[in-house]
């Protein structure tokens, strides 16, 4: 008997632990509690889960939102846990509860997790238990519930018989006509996944209404919703009928009077490309572009310039060039010198793309001199843009071509007054360096790299040392032999102080990237040398160096040719570097 009272206080244990910390102060402790759920309902059995772990949770809804979302994530994976698909709508009491609460978080999240386990309910079991959640949550009083269920129809529809498609088609239609904008916009959103599920008759005759009356709503913020679910309508629909049901709709949302609707037609216009098809887009499509491209508001155009190489690229073939040449570049063209930056940065992020689709004659004539434009523009993620995307014109024009204009303007930024201008454009070099190639970039832009060690501003020295690291990893170490490390070498005899110890730290990233043979030949020997360097700043520099790299080397060379040094230099007259070379004694 004792036994007994035993086994079932023990298995009475995981729900008590459960409810104690439920009914916690301690937030976290509430939250690592609900985490654990599937390691309790393990442990309870499937019975016990459905007859009481599931109607405690049930009753216990009324928690911080961060322990709400972490239940709504858990009942989602639940169906194992409560006996498989047949006991599955045991969950949708709870998850029904957490698709009306306030936080919208939780809802989506609840709404996340019954379409989850919709999809391991029978039929049968769908319509005695699913679709009855789905109505009682469209008539719910509540705004909160009624926005969930827009996102319940299309995962239940197809699944249904055709006497309760007719009655989720009524209830759809009511939320779309529902007094609040919140359920409106929530209708609107689902509306392209709903049609999806739809079929095409009732397409037709109830969804193509419904989204056209959303498409002239009063509120913005459901008529660009609306503007999503044009790209799923059209992509369902033949093309004469696209034309006569979803034209005169988007051509209304290309000219809205609010920019948010125009900015979400720009941002979908490939879609709607797509899905149209090639007759719609070359007497619909292109006009409509064209006034994106021109619009009042910079985000608009920003959208719309994105979406340029994509537009140009999915024209068809017999009338590419030309709408190109005739309606998209004097558009392009107004863009490159637009007020806002933006947008010339969204545009400068494409417009490379259109050397391969028009060709050599045209690039020359017409996209170089916008790039020179770009290239010389005063905002750093404009020059950028062009400079990531300079190998899509190489592969058009050829690297001759590319030197006689754009590197020249390049070449003019690097050595600009302003050193922020200069250093954006060492940031650039190693991509550049990995467009040109070894021989070009030697024979054009080595000498400028070099250079750039001894400007007069540390930011850009220091910039410069990385940049030559990543030229070596890019061209290899005997490119780095040939090239770099004789110039660096030289740097050490230099008359300037700060161009010697630019000379030590360039060495640093170098024996990085070359390894530790060449380090050891070709490095090592300048560092020892700059020991006897007559400023202080130079000499602790070198103590740092050989602490930095003297683990690269073998003991050996440590003990015959770094030790000694180092040993002088713990006996100098500088403070400092009597420090930093005990530092690197006890490193090393």
């Amino acid at each position: 008997m004792a036994s007994q009272v035993q086994e079932q206080d023990e298995s009475l244990y995981p729900i008590a632990v459960l409810i104690d910390e439920l009914r916690n102060e301690d937030v976290q402790l509430r939250l690592n509690s609900i985490k654990k759920l599937s390691t309790i309902a393990l442990a309870l059995g499937v019975e016990r889960t459905r007859s009481e772990l599931i109607p405690f949770l049930t009753d216990t809804i009324y928690d911080e939102d961060e322990v709400l979302l972490a239940l709504a994530e858990q009942l989602g994976s639940f169906t194992p846990l409560v006996g498989g698909p047949e006991h599955v709508h045991c969950l949708l009491q709870p998850l029904e509860s957490l698709a009306t609460v306030e936080e919208t978080v939780v809802r989506d999240k609840a709404v996340e997790s019954l379409r989850n386990i919709a999809k391991e309910h029978s039929p049968s079991d769908l319509e005695s238990h699913f679709v009855p959640l789905v109505k009682r949550l469209s008539g719910g009083d509540w705004f909160t519930s009624r926005t969930s269920a827009c996102g319940l129809f299309a995962i239940c529809y197809p699944r249904v018989s055709a006497g309760v498609k007719t009655e989720l088609r009524q209830q759809f239609r009511n939320l779309c006509g529902d007094d609040t904008p919140m359920v409106r916009r929530a209708a609107a959103g689902k509306l392209g996944d709903f049609s999806q599920a739809v079929e095409l008759e009732y397409l037709k005759s109830d969804l193509i209404p419904l989204f056209t009356a959303l498409a002239q709503d009063e509120q913005d913020s459901v008529r660009l919703l609306a503007v999503e679910a044009c790209v799923s309508i059209a992509s369902l629909l033949p093309s004469e009928e696209t034309e006569q049901h979803v034209m005169p709709t988007l051509r209304q949302a290309a000219e809205d009077k609010s920019w948010r609707v125009r900015y979400m037609v720009a941002d979908k216009f490939t879609e709607l490309q797509k899905a149209v098809g090639p007759e719609i887009t070359k007497s619909d499509l292109v006009p409509a572009f064209q006034s994106l491209l021109k619009d009042c508001e910079a985000e608009v155009r920003a959208a719309a310039a994105h979406k340029v190489k994509d537009f140009c690229l999915n024209l068809s073939l017999d009338v590419r060039e030309s709408v190109i040449m005739t309606s998209i570049l004097p558009c392009v063209k107004e863009l490159v010198s637009d007020a806002n930056q933006h947008v010339k940065s969204a545009l400068a992020s494409v417009i490379m793309g259109l050397s391969p689709i028009l060709g050599k004659d045209n690039t020359i004539e017409h996209l170089l001199p916008l790039f020179l434009t770009q290239l010389k523009d005063e905002c750093p993620e404009v020059r950028l843009n062009i400079i990531s995307n300079l190998d899509c014109v190489n592969e058009v024009i050829g690297i001759k071509q590319l030197s006689q204009s754009l590197l020249p303007a390049i070449v003019e930024l690097a050595e600009d007054t302003k050193w922020r201008v200069r250093l954006a454009i060492i940031e650039y070099m190693p991509l550049l360096a990995g467009q040109l190639g070894v021989e070009f970039f030697d024979e054009k832009l080595n000498s400028l790299c070099m250079t750039w060690l001894v400007d007069h501003v540390f930011a850009i020295r220091e910039a410069a040392t990385i940049n030559l690291k990543k030229l070596v990893e890019k061209f290899g170490t005997d490119w780095a032999t040939l090239t770099v490390i004789p110039k660096v070498i030289g740097m050490s005899r230099d008359q300037n102080y700060l161009h010697r110890l630019t000379c030590l730290f360039c060495i640093n990233l170098l024996a990085e990237a070359c390894g530790p043979e060449i380090t050891l030949k070709n490095m090592l020997p300048t560092i020892l040398q700059m020991a006897g360097d007559n400023v202080a700043n130079v000499r602790f520099n070198v103590a740092k160096s050989l602490q930095r790299l003297g683990p690269v080397f073998d003991q050996s060379t440590v003990q015959t040719q770094i030790k000694p040094v180092l040993d002088k230099l713990k006996s100098d007259a500088d403070i400092d570097v009597q420090y930093y070379a005990m530092e690197a004694m006890e490193g090393n």
